[in-house]
């Protein structure tokens, strides 16, 4: 099932892990992948961002939105289209009213929604 939630940093929980409440700041080195923890004695550890490289992360609206583009702009012309054709048969069924004051009932009423 698709979820779409925050990327999770696995080195916080590794550094929770290892130091507890020992941790003063934490910050995120995401040119080399890792999280860095500046503990309470001055010391500084740090854990790696990925457990493994093939991991498989969870989905975010960003990542969905960039693998399905395409899917998504063909759903949305489709609705597109059924709407038009909606639209349009609404219109012609006014049109095809042989008394003027249901042609004039059905325009009216069709600006009402």
């Amino acid at each position: 099932m698709l979820t779409l939630q925050r990327r999770h940093l696995v080195g916080h929980d590794i550094l929770l892990a290892r130091h507890g409440n020992h941790i003063s700041a934490m910050r995120v080195d995401r040119s080399a992948g890792r999280v860095i923890a500046l503990l309470d004695d001055g010391s500084v550890d740090s854990a790696p961002n990925l457990i493994s490289p093939d991991l498989q992360l969870p989905d975010t609206l960003k990542s969905v939105v960039r693998e399905d583009w395409k899917f998504l702009t063909l759903v949305s012309c489709g609705i597109a289209a059924v709407a038009g054709v909606m639209l349009a048969a609404a219109v012609s069924m006014a049109g095809m009213s042989a008394d003027p004051a249901m042609a004039q009932l059905l325009a009216n009423s069709y600006a009402a929604y």
